[in-house]
């Protein structure tokens, strides 16, 4: 049994003769589209990007963390690192998804480079965005048939400086946390660990103050982090030498007050109470010397667990917007309507259907 294939073959001097002879209906839809799409796209905010690097100190390194850099250069991951400090610099923008690192942002001071805005950065976010005014209406039948499906939020909103709880958020401060945290982004080479903040704003002069400050941020999260436990180490020990200075003062006090009121007296009972005063003392002395080393070894211990930081790149003001590219857009919408125009006036050449 035979089959028929019914193959339609493209004429390409067909579709050129039809394109040419339409040529002067493409000069209208250039001119429509080249209009609508600057109508549409010069009202549209700009944005500024400011970028901020950053080395880590990386210490206590052995052999296992060589191999694990060894390792990381070819693509792996062996965990070297994570055996010294639970959080290490791979997992740093993982820490920028947390609500309580983002909120932590909100009492940052901004001002605009206009010097009009003078807010902390969650009222600024939240009352000071930028809308291209061609969206509003489509805002705002979104909100009105959003809340016909959603039920009515309870949960009180925050505002000003330290007004978030982390924990409960209300829904509208839930969509303003992700707002930020896709403004602000972190990224880290695993070959050479440099740290990459990327802060995106509508004002030149805030997304220079957001790189800065962040950077600043993670900088004392890190460093809360690793010295958190030497800390309470010099706490402690701070607290007992405090307490064995106390004792000391007052084993002094004891041993003072016996001889000024014992000077003439030679019975041996007296003198032995002066030796068992005099041992307390000393016990106590040797004891204080003991706290006090401890306690300047625990301290050099915190210094040595400071890490430092330094920074590659620090935060300037942006001169150029980075979006929207506006003659891209236009040029994209002129193809994309030349594009389409075409395929509809050369249906039938192409397609095998149409008029």
């Amino acid at each position: 049994m035979e089959q028929k294939h019914n193959e339609h073959v493209i004429d390409l001097r067909e579709v050129g003769r039809t394109l040419w002879a339409k040529r002067r209906i493409f000069y209208k839809v250039w001119a429509w589209t080249f209009v609508l799409s600057c109508v549409w796209i010069f009202p549209q905010p700009r944005s500024y990007t400011c970028k901020v690097t950053l080395a880590p100190e990386m210490s206590g390194e052995n052999v296992a963390d060589g191999l694990s850099s060894i390792a990381s250069s070819f693509g792996f991951n062996i965990g070297g690192a994570a055996g010294q400090d639970a959080i290490y610099p791979e997992l740093y923008p993982e820490l920028f998804e947390s609500p309580e690192f983002v909120v932590g942002l909100y009492g940052i001071d901004v001002t605009t480079k206009d010097g009009k805005i003078s807010t902390d950065y969650f009222t600024y976010i939240k009352s000071h965005q930028k809308k291209n005014p061609l969206t509003w209406p489509f805002i705002f039948t979104l909100i009105k048939a959003k809340s016909l499906f959603e039920t009515e939020d309870t949960t009180p909103s925050g505002s000003g400086k330290g007004g978030i709880n982390p924990f409960m958020m209300s829904r509208r401060d839930y969509t303003l946390m992700l707002k930020i945290m896709q403004n602000i982004n972190c990224s880290v080479d695993k070959k050479t660990s440099v740290i990459t903040i990327s802060v995106k704003d509508q004002d030149p002069l805030v997304c220079a103050t957001m790189a800065d400050s962040v950077k600043e941020h993670l900088q004392d999260f890190i460093i809360r982090y690793r010295t958190s436990k030497v800390k309470e180490d010099v706490a402690h020990y701070q607290q007992m030498r405090d307490s064995a200075e106390r004792e000391y003062d007052a084993a002094i006090d004891a041993y003072s007050r016996f001889c000024d009121t014992h000077m003439d007296i030679t019975l041996q009972t007296f003198q032995s109470e002066r030796d068992k005063l005099e041992n307390d003392l000393m016990l106590k002395q040797n004891s204080l010397g003991a706290m006090e080393t401890q306690l300047q070894s625990t301290k050099v211990k915190l210094q040595e667990k400071t890490p430092a930081f330094t920074t590659l790149q620090s935060a300037t003001v942006p001169v150029k917007p980075t979006a929207p590219k506006r003659m891209l857009f236009v040029l994209m919408m002129l193809f994309l309507a030349s594009f389409v125009y075409a395929a509809w006036l050369c249906r039938k050449e192409i397609f095998g259907y149409g008029n």
